[in-house]
């Protein structure tokens, strides 16, 4: 063999072995992003195509992600559910200490709870004495003063009549009704030791500076009782128990009894026209 030939067979192997490598070594534009990390698309080892999350492309599934815009504080109800209530899917309302806690037939309070941030709010009462029922807790109290001046600003003189209660104390007063009514009715108008919101010291119930009609049904249609029911909520506090509701509340209507909640859940409430029960959405309430 010529030695001409011999170079010519050279090059020809070198230019094949050459081709060979480029062919196999080279990635595959399905196999890399764009910033040239290697990711393999077809691969999915925790379930198949299409079985978790909403399938967007065949074998491409988007992951499971349970509510994830729930962030809310309970106190704002800028974000109702889908049936226009409240932020009923946060549990925080069951706190004890929250300006919002949910206290009712069905919802009590912790063994021997006290408030620790009680106070005298500066206002009047139909007694003079500074004892227990007096007292409520700093941001309701400081709430009320701002409500009592607000109704005296437009003529209206409100005066407390009972906001915080012990649990001893609602004790006393619960075995009372039960004796002179029976236990069947007292529970329509008083709440079982442990589940009274007057033990939040957040709830009070007022009448007129003269004192009638105190915590009495003839207090309903009282210019002091029209003024609450129209004013209540731009000071954070609500009708309690309102007309119309007491399957829900499990109470009667009570127009003197108010509650603070804050303004924005107080607004919330007067505006959907619901009652705290509806606002976290945890009725019906048991008789």
């Amino acid at each position: 063999m010529s030695k001409k030939l011999k170079i010519i067979i050279l090059l020809i192997v070198v230019i094949a072995v050459g081709w060979g490598i480029g062919k196999y070594t080279t990635p595959s534009p399905s196999a890399s992003d764009s910033s040239g990390s290697n990711i393999n698309v077809q691969d999915d080892l925790q379930a198949k195509p299409g079985e978790d999350g909403d399938s967007t492309e065949e074998g491409i599934t988007d992951p499971v992600v349970a509510n994830p815009t729930n962030t809310t504080d309970p106190s704002d109800p800028s974000e109702p559910d889908s049936n226009g209530k409240g932020n009923s899917t946060d549990d925080s309302f069951k706190e004890p200490d929250s300006i919002a806690v949910m206290v009712n037939k069905e919802y009590g309070l912790p063994e021997n709870y006290k408030p620790t941030d009680l106070v005298y709010p500066e206002v009047r009462f139909t007694f003079k004495e500074k004892i227990e029922k007096r007292m409520m807790r700093k941001e309701a109290a400081e709430a009320l003063e701002k409500l009592f001046a607000g109704a005296e600003e437009d003529g209206i003189y409100l005066a407390g009549v009972s906001a915080y209660r012990s649990k001893e104390t609602q004790t006393r007063l619960f075995n009372r009704y039960v004796e002179k009514d029976g236990e069947e009715l007292a529970r329509t108008y008083s709440a079982v030791p442990g589940y009274s919101e007057h033990q939040t010291g957040l709830a009070i119930d007022v009448s007129g500076s003269d004192g009638k009609c105190a915590a009495e049904s003839c207090f309903g249609g009282t210019k002091e009782a029209e003024w609450l029911a129209q004013h209540a909520t731009e000071y954070g506090y609500i009708i309690r128990f309102p007309e119309g509701k007491q399957d829900i509340t499990g109470y009667k209507y009570e127009p003197w009894h108010i509650r603070y909640v804050g303004k924005d859940i107080a607004t919330y409430i007067a505006d959907k026209g619901i009652t705290l029960e509806e606002y976290y959405d945890v009725v019906p309430v048991t008789k």
